[in-house]
């Protein structure tokens, strides 16, 4: 997917390689960047009960990378629409006692939609806890909190250890490299994470984090509310337009479960 451009980095695009959705490449990335090895993601087949008896909960994210759908498609733009002047909506500096007390940051480099949706279910929610101090999450957290948000973009923009941490994991995955980078993949990355209660979409292309509603306090973002609320509302407007089944890929982020080590 192409990213948004602050006017500094317009004549400078950076691209990365595109990360497949696979469990070993998040894990593998999660650690590196600073999460600790208790930390494991887990393919989800079905979001049927039986499906999800082999996710350790609470769950503490999701990642899904989502075909862009006419319907979804403009959904987004209606929804970004009335969120107002951009500029406005989020500016960043980010406090716990905010109304939307969430680090986010606008996608600036090209094909890397897979770490920001990372990043952003790391340095949020319930991971946030859990983070190395002086590791990669630790010191972007630290220094992003208080920018506004262009200032944030280019942070993340220039850091080197997560472009590093990025390209070691790329080659993992099985999906072959676009030849012409002009032509968009149609697909996009996808973050949900529970943080002061509510249930939080995280996507660098959008206009700033998405307040998706309540959840209680037995609530993660494996409960059905939460689906209906997040992943649900996606495949629903697919539904509703006519469309086909909503094809997509989603990975959840949870504790290693000891009792089955």
């Amino acid at each position: 997917m192409e990213p948004n451009e602050p006017a500094k980095m317009a004549t400078e695009k950076k691209y990365f390689t595109m990360l497949e959705n696979h469990p070993e490449v998040f894990t593998t990335l999660a650690h590196t960047l600073g999460l600790p090895p208790s930390i494991t993601f887990h393919d989800i087949y079905s979001f049927s009960p039986p499906a999800l008896a082999h996710i350790p909960r609470p769950c503490l994210a999701l990642i899904a990378i989502i075909p862009l759908t006419p319907s979804w498609a403009l959904d987004r733009q209606s929804e970004d629409a009335r969120l107002g002047d951009p500029k406005t909506y989020y500016h960043g500096n980010s406090n716990p006692s905010s109304s939307a007390p969430i680090i986010w940051f606008q996608q600036t480099i090209g094909d890397a939609c897979g770490s920001y949706a990372l990043l952003h279910c790391s340095i949020n929610g319930p991971a946030a806890s859990l983070i190395h101090p002086g590791s990669t999450l630790d010191q972007i957290r630290k220094d992003a909190a208080p920018l506004p948000r262009e200032e944030r973009a280019e942070l993340l923009y220039d850091n080197k250890a997560f472009e590093e941490a990025h390209q070691s994991v790329a080659a993992m995955g099985d999906t072959a490299e676009p030849r012409d980078r002009s032509v968009g993949l149609g697909q996009h990355f996808v973050g949900y994470v529970k943080a002061n209660g509510r249930l939080w979409e995280l996507e660098g292309s959008r206009e700033g984090p998405l307040d998706r509603g309540e959840l209680g306090d037995d609530e993660d973002v494996l409960s059905p509310k939460a689906l209906e609320l997040g992943l649900g509302r996606i495949i629903k407007l697919e539904h509703e337009s006519g469309g086909q089944d909503l094809r997509f890929s989603c990975i959840a982020m949870a504790l290693k479960d000891e009792q089955s080590e």
